[in-house]
């Protein structure tokens, strides 16, 4: 029989409820205290305040377990049972001092070296979403008042909704040409940015979400709730999971010809060359046509009352 983390998501929902009250009553604040990191990001007085009240609650309730944070790291102690929280008390903290309200706290429980629980509350959108291993993932307002989420179904670029977050880490990891080709070649694309894109993906409104630079505390609550969508989240050198240092995510269907473009490997010969053409397909070109069909269709979703 499966292991149920019932009690854990239960829990994960309490540490957002906390959450959510503590940066609600500090989002667009005259008086918010801000600082800049050394990574030159900022912090605020509320992703500070955030972190510490989850800290406090799963030193109650879970006490065995550690805690690793992006403000205050990880706990110096050892986990009794090979189970960690992974926090980030803001992400999009950049759109909270601007008081644009796209931002969430992201919790996650990694036990054994997977991640197995995750939840992502956006109190100033009003929206919540969460998963556990082998349960599904679902978005509402609570445990007893949701609706379960699964990707889309579409399998060609041609129609795929790409969204990301900026462009100029690209160029950093020197794969600014291959992404703008993957741009051009997607249906649409947008910046919907953080962990907004990954829950779009969950959804099914978005079909593939990518960022060249990130921390494991900004994916690992986005990964196990887009791969109990039915999606896949990988690095950008196809590793399962938040492990890397980037992320790409997908409904699937679309992940290895996403992959195609963005696929970046630094430790494993050559540096990326530059893009000098699309990849080529297989199949003979289609017969010019100004009328496409798009397949937006999801899975079915079991309905919670």
């Amino acid at each position: 029989m499966a292991h149920s983390y019932n009690d854990d998501l239960r829990l994960a929902h309490v540490l957002a409820d906390n959450a959510d009250n503590l940066s609600m009553e500090r989002f667009l604040a005259n008086d918010l205290q801000v600082d800049t990191k050394p990574d030159m990001t900022y912090v605020t007085e509320s992703d500070q305040a955030v972190e510490a009240a989850i800290r406090r609650t799963l030193k109650s309730a879970r006490g065995r377990d550690v805690v690793l944070g992006e403000e205050q790291g990880q706990d110096a102690v050892e986990s009794v049972g090979g189970r960690r929280w992974i926090v980030d008390p803001i992400d999009g903290t950049a759109n909270f001092v601007r008081g644009v309200p796209v931002w969430a706290t992201l919790i996650a429980l990694e036990e054994d070296g997977e991640i197995v629980a995750g939840c992502v509350s956006a109190p100033a959108l009003g929206r919540r979403w969460w998963a556990s291993k082998g349960t599904g993932a679902f978005t509402g307002k609570s445990l007893m008042s949701s609706r379960q989420i699964k990707v889309s179904q579409v399998s060609d670029l041609e129609a795929a909704s790409l969204s990301y977050a900026s462009l100029g880490g690209w160029d950093v990891i020197g794969k600014g040409q291959a992404f703008a080709a993957l741009m051009r070649r997607c249906w649409r694309t947008r910046a919907y940015g953080d962990f907004w894109s990954y829950m779009l993906l969950a959804e099914g409104a978005v079909d593939i979400a990518t960022e060249p630079e990130l921390n494991l505390w900004d994916m690992a609550a986005l990964d196990i709730i887009v791969r109990e969508a039915g999606g896949t989240f990988t690095s950008l050198a196809g590793a399962p999971g938040p492990w890397g240092d980037n992320a790409l995510a997908s409904n699937g269907r679309l992940h290895d010809a996403a992959m195609a473009y963005v696929g970046h490997f630094p430790d494993q010969g050559p540096p990326d060359q530059s893009w000098t053409d699309e990849p080529e397909d297989d199949a003979p070109p289609a017969e010019p046509s100004n009328v496409h069909a798009f397949e937006f269709s999801r899975e079915p979703a079991d309905e919670r009352p």
